[in-house]
């Protein structure tokens, strides 16, 4: 006779458990690079469906890969659900290049929340950045009609922020009052993560507790460094979700503890450049998040959050 099946149990986590939706490269830090690590140093087991595989991220002459469609996709759901595996805490979502894989995703919620109906889903709305876009234009209204509504916290750029309330944020009102707008859609937490308003660059952060009340926002004031960088927008999410279910009634605190680790880090990624005689403003820097991990996992504050009365 045959040896009966060995049933691989999975134990509870204690901090929790994310699956995390993103592209994944071969060489560099974006997507699942950038969100994976900071989040397993923060203590969460997580689980990485990569929605792309490429050799390296797109802003180099050339890359090469494969792309998850829908159908592959909700092939590894069903393969975790026949095995019991589907019991999430959080759900975290970034870059998404089409139509039909945004749709599958919010199946992705709707069945993760039969397993339990308390998961978190923190959605980085990945459309453009400065203006531009570089998704389909379609993805717009599928993100403002049917993602916002479902995402219990949002972390869009100034631009995606814009896209999705159809307003132009040139202050610190309007950063606020989109703030509200998105509240008023759906999601009780939401970070500006980026507002550039006369020069400055400013987070702007709003949690709304309960309908009843006016939501609870602050503001963060960001040093500019001169560089560009990738994979720094994937790993801001990742510190929110990570610090945001650690104090989650103190939104303000999460966001000072991921923007004082970003910081951290992308100010050793330009003296490594440097002392390494590259030029930082020549060209994007891969982030040096392996040498940064003790600044992810225990990151000295030092950006105070502004609360706005």
């Amino acid at each position: 006779m045959a040896p009966p099946p060995i049933l691989s149990l999975t134990l509870p986590s204690e901090t929790g458990r994310v699956l995390s939706i993103q592209s994944h490269t071969v060489q560099g830090y974006v997507g699942n690079k950038s969100a994976v690590f900071p989040l397993q140093l923060l203590g969460y087991d997580v689980d990485p469906i990569n929605s792309v595989q490429f050799s390296n991220h797109t802003g180099y002459p050339t890359f090469k890969g494969q792309v998850l469609n829908g159908q592959q996709l909700w092939d590894l759901i069903e393969g975790l659900e026949a095995n019991d595996l589907l019991y999430y805490t959080h759900l975290l979502t970034g870059y998404i290049g089409s139509v039909s894989f945004l749709n599958k995703i919010l199946e992705v919620v709707d069945k993760l929340r039969s397993v339990n109906a308390n998961l978190t889903y923190v959605c980085d709305p990945v459309m453009g950045d400065e203006g531009k876009l570089y998704v389909p234009e379609d993805l717009v209204s599928v993100y403002r009609e049917k993602v916002v509504p479902v995402a219990s916290m949002l972390t869009p750029n100034q631009f995606e922020a814009e896209l999705l309330t159809k307003l132009r944020i040139v202050s610190e009102t309007d950063g606020r009052e989109a703030c509200n707008i998105l509240h008023a859609a759906g999601p009780s937490k939401v970070v500006i993560t980026g507002i550039d308003i006369g020069g400055n660059l400013l987070l702007i952060g709003s949690h709304q507790k309960d309908k009843e009340h006016s939501p609870e926002q602050f503001k963060i004031v960001i040093p500019r460094i001169p560089a560009y960088f990738t994979g720094t927008g994937d790993l801001m999410t990742a510190l929110l979700l990570g610090w945001s279910n650690k104090y989650p009634d103190n939104l303000d605190k999460a966001a000072e503890l991921a923007v004082s680790s970003l910081q951290a880090l992308l100010r050793r990624t330009v003296n490594d450049y440097t002392s390494a005689g590259f030029d930082s403003q020549s060209s994007s820097l891969e982030i040096r998040l392996i040498q940064s991990q003790d600044d992810i996992r225990n990151p000295k504050l030092t950006f105070k959050a502004h609360k706005y009365t």
